[in-house]
């Protein structure tokens, strides 16, 4: 897919680099993604391409307010144009945009995204397959929640006196980007708020105890997916054949059965007949405040009867990777601090960082030859925002160093070139 920019000898562009990044969102997205939606209709200066453009100068800014995305874009006339926008927008503009234009929008700019670049993520991203289930789709499910003033964020409940909004996730696990998200006041249960969340046949569907519900795992049995979930300790079943421990070199395992699930909600659900896996294990677990490391044990359920118990148990570790997402986006974009209190201002805000999100990414992987991390290429990214520097330079050959000031012959310049005349 030629998506790459061309190397060059020089790092000098005639765009700033926030215009060649958005290049990379192809223009008939954009164009379908409005036409479907009919999200410029009405509308004569402040389109869905201005608002994208504002709002990811927002994310990549970590701006704080509308006011500051405003003064960013309006500095410069010649930025302006090169950023193809007719005028820098003003803050009730933005305000009136992020209310009122339809959030679907960019969910769908979003989504399309993931189809198009998928070839590229999935060939060229360091994986390390598990062996035993080389080639199969893996899913991680799991929701994060911000908090919110109650009182401004009037749909966004959660307790009496607090409000909170919840994005509930599904992360493909090879490409680590997120392919299904449902944005819902944080009172929604976890479990409650993947009701729509459907895959194809023989995906394995990682998550936590927060979706130990037993319709889910009838759905996702009669959908011919796999799951690999946590287990509730008050849960009734019956043993029905012990197996056998791995070696030596996995002493973690303690315990390996088949299992029916003989509760009450159980038979009602119509799971009571279906032989599942039931696997305990030791794990490290670190204190979040401490630092320090003591084991515990966990039971881990799933419907593979014919996987390694060291499979299902890898599966599972490799639900930490969604956490490790969430923190990424948390510290690095804007979805903490919302710049719109109703919904369809901070679903768009929420979709437009996962736009960012992906457009990072997809540099940080493919464009750039170094090892950086997210949030330092992040940085950097921010820093050169603005400069007339080919993102191909930025992305491999900006580095953290010591550089001296250049010096320049002043002996020929009139003074008033060289001195601050302080008087009034």
């Amino acid at each position: 897919m030629g998506f790459l920019p061309p190397h060059k000898n020089t790092k000098k562009s005639n765009k700033p680099l926030f215009k060649q990044i958005l290049e990379l969102i192809p223009n008939h997205i954009l164009k379908d993604s409005v036409r479907i939606h009919g999200s410029d209709k009405g509308c004569s200066t402040y389109k869905t391409y201005d608002q994208l453009v504002s709002m990811t100068f927002g994310q990549l800014n970590k701006c704080l307010s509308l006011r500051e995305i405003n003064l960013g874009l309006s500095v410069d006339e010649k930025l302006i144009r090169d950023l193809k926008l007719k005028q820098s927008p003003a803050k009730s503009t933005m305000s009136d945009g992020n209310s009122q234009r339809d959030w679907k929008v960019f969910e769908h700019i979003y989504l399309e995204l993931i189809k198009y670049y998928k070839g590229v993520f999935s060939k060229q991203q360091a994986y390390k397959e598990i062996a035993e289930i080389e080639g199969k789709s893996i899913k991680l499910i799991d929701a994060t929640v911000m908090s919110v003033c109650l009182n401004l964020f009037d749909w966004a409940k959660y307790r009496t006196a607090k409000g909170a909004i919840k994005i509930h996730t599904s992360l493909d696990e090879k490409t680590l980007l997120p392919d299904i998200v449902n944005i819902t006041e944080a009172k929604i249960s976890d479990r409650r708020g993947v009701d729509s969340f459907r895959y194809p046949k023989d995906t394995i569907i990682v998550d936590d105890r927060g979706y130990f519900d037993f319709k889910l795992f009838k759905l996702r049995i009669d959908d011919g997916n796999t799951f690999v979930t946590r287990y509730k300790s008050n849960t009734v079943f019956e043993s029905i054949e012990e197996l056998d421990l791995p070696d030596d070199k996995q002493q973690e395992i303690l315990k390996d059965e088949i299992i029916f699930l003989t509760g009450i909600q159980a038979k009602q659900a119509g799971l009571d007949k279906i032989k599942l896996r039931r696997v305990a294990v030791i794990v490290d677990n670190v204190d979040r405040f401490t630092r320090k490391v003591t084991s515990k044990t966990i039971v881990i359920i799933s419907n593979n009867l014919t996987w390694s118990a060291s499979t299902i148990v890898e599966l599972y570790k490799r639900r930490w990777q969604i956490e490790t997402f969430f923190k990424l986006i948390k510290q690095n974009l804007q979805i903490k601090n919302f710049l719109g209190v109703n919904e369809n201002s901070n679903k768009s805000q929420i979709f437009i960082a996962l736009i960012t999100y992906f457009l990072i990414e997809l540099i940080r992987r493919n464009i750039s030859k170094q090892k950086h991390r997210f949030g330092h290429f992040v940085t950097i990214i921010r820093v050169c925002l603005l400069q007339y520097k080919i993102l191909d330079y930025v992305a491999n050959d900006i580095k953290i160093v010591v550089k001296k000031a250049r010096e320049y012959d002043v002996s020929n310049l009139d003074d008033k070139q060289v001195k601050i005349n302080f008087s009034t």
